[in-house]
C-alpha cells in the first residue's frame, strides 16, 4: 500500500505492506484523513512532546528518527477483521474509530506513534470496541471532522456553561471553530470570537459566533457583552457586595443569609464569562485573567508547549477558575458523529482543500498560512498533488 511516512520532519511518500488486522482489530481503507493542530507540531517539535509523554506515562510518542505514518482523524471504508471480532459491519460499511489501539499489552496513539501507523496511507488498523458506524447520508469529508470536533464539544462539557451566559472564544483555528459550533449546538445565546486573521474571523461568523473582535484593534474586553452579573474591577464588586446585603437585610420575615442562599442557587451571583483559550501561546493565559471581569471560567484547550508565567495571586484575587480540557469522552466523539448527521452542526465552512499522499507536504506548509486553509483533508485514492 501507499503511506506517507515522516521522518526528521519531511515526508515521503513509499510502498509499505499492508497491514493485517490482530486480535479485535479492523482493517480499514482510507476514505479521507484530516491534518489536525497536533500532526503540524508534531511534525517538527515530536522530540518535546515525546518527553511530555513519557511524563504522564506515555512512553511511545513519535520521535523525530522514527519512520512515522501520521493521521489520527479518518473516516474509513470496513475490509475485514482479525480474530475475537464480532464483525458488527459488513466490508465496505464506512466507519470512524477512536485515534486508539492496542499494541500486545499496550495502548498505542494512532497516527502519533511509530507502533500505531496512521491514517496518512491506504489502508489502517482500528480497534473494533473503538470503531462506529457512520450514520447514512452523513459524507465522508464531514464524517471525518469527527474527531478534532468532538475535542470541542469535550471543551463545552468540561466549561459548564449554561445557555444564558456568554461564551470567549479566543483563537479561531479549527478548534476554536470547534468549539463554536458546539456553543452554539448547545443553545449558548452570546459567543464572542476574537482572532487576530481576517479568513479566521470570517469562519468564526461563518460557524455562528454573534461577534467577532480583532484584537489587533480592538479591546477584547470591552467587546464581551455587560452582565449584571460582570464586574471588571475590585471596587465595583465590594460596592455589589455592601448594596446587596442593604437590600437583603431590610426584607422583613426572611433571614438575609437565606436570601443570599437562594441568589446563589437562581445564578444571582458575581460572574464573568466563560472564556476558551484556543490559541496555546505563552501570556495567553495571564493575560486573560487580567482583561476579564471577576470570576471568570478559563476552559484551556490550546496546547502551549513552552513554559508558561501566570500570576496566583491575581487569579486568587479575582476567583478566576482555570480549567483544563484535552481530547473528549467515546461518548462525545459518538454524540459528535451524530450532531454531523443529523445536521445539529455543519462543519463544511472548514473544509479548504483536498489532495492526494503526494500533496501532503504542500498540504501541510500552507496550513502555516492562517489566511489560506482552515482544514485540509488527505485523499489517500486522489491524485492530486497540488491546493
Amino acid at each position: 500500500m501507499k503511506a506517507a511516512v515522516c521522518r526528521e520532519g519531511e515526508f515521503t511518500v513509499r510502498e509499505l505492506p499492508q497491514p493485517a488486522p490482530g486480535p479485535q482489530q479492523v482493517l480499514l481503507r482510507v476514505l479521507r484523513a484530516g491534518i489536525c493542530g497536533s500532526d503540524l507540531h508534531a511534525r517538527v517539535h515530536c522530540n518535546d512532546a515525546a518527553d511530555l509523554g513519557r511524563e504522564v506515562g506515555y512512553d511511545h510518542f513519535m520521535r523525530a528518527d522514527q519512520d512515522v505514518v501520521m493521521g489520527h482523524e479518518f473516516v474509513g471504508e470496513v475490509v475485514s477483521y482479525g480474530p475475537d471480532c464480532r464483525k458488527r459491519w459488513k466490508p465496505g460499511a464506512r466507519v470512524v474509530s477512536l485515534p486508539i489501539r492496542r499494541d500486545g499489552d499496550e495502548v498505542q496513539m494512532t497516527g502519533l506513534s511509530a507502533k500505531a501507523p496512521g491514517a496518512f496511507a491506504e489502508y489502517l488498523l482500528v480497534d473494533e470496541n473503538v470503531t462506529m458506524p457512520v450514520p447514512d447520508g452523513l459524507d465522508p469529508e464531514s464524517a471525518a471532522l469527527t474527531e478534532p470536533l468532538a475535542v470541542g464539544l469535550h471543551a463545552v462539557e468540561r466549561s459548564d456553561i449554561g445557555r444564558g451566559e456568554v461564551a470567549v472564544v479566543v483563537g479561531c483555528g479549527p478548534i476554536g471553530l470547534a468549539v463554536i459550533l458546539m456553543l452554539k449546538a448547545r443553545g449558548v445565546k452570546t459567543v464572542v470570537a476574537s482572532d487576530l486573521t481576517p479568513e479566521r474571523r470570517r469562519l468564526a461568523r461563518v460557524c455562528g459566533a454573534d461577534i467577532v473582535v480583532d484584537p489587533g484593534r480592538d479591546d477584547l474586553a470591552d467587546a464581551v457583552p455587560a452582565r449584571r452579573t460582570h464586574f471588571s474591577s475590585g471596587p465595583a464588586l465590594l460596592d455589589f457586595a455592601l448594596d446587596s446585603m442593604r437590600k437583603l437585610q431590610v426584607i422583613p420575615g426572611v433571614p438575609w443569609w437565606h436570601l443570599m442562599s437562594l441568589g446563589e442557587r437562581l445564578g444571582q451571583v458575581p460572574k464573568g464569562p466563560v472564556v476558551f483559550e484556543c490559541v496555546g501561546v505563552p501570556g495567553i493565559l495571564d493575560g486573560l485573567a487580567a482583561q476579564m471581569p471577576y470570576r471568570s471560567r478559563i476552559v484551556v484547550v490550546g496546547v502551549c508547549m513552552e513554559p508558561d508565567t501566570i500570576r496566583p495571586a491575581l487569579m486568587s484575587n479575582k476567583e478566576i477558575d482555570l480549567r483544563f480540557a484535552f481530547a473528549y469522552e467515546p461518548d462525545e466523539f459518538r454524540a459528535t458523529l451524530h450532531l454531523l448527521a443529523d445536521g445539529k452542526i455543519d462543519a463544511r465552512p472548514l473544509l479548504t482543500g483536498t489532495v492526494g499522499l503526494d500533496g501532503l507536504a504542500a498540504a501541510f506548509d500552507a496550513l502555516g498560512d492562517p489566511e489560506s486553509h482552515a482544514k485540509i483533508l488527505i485523499d489517500p485514492g486522489s491524485a492530486v498533488a497540488e491546493l
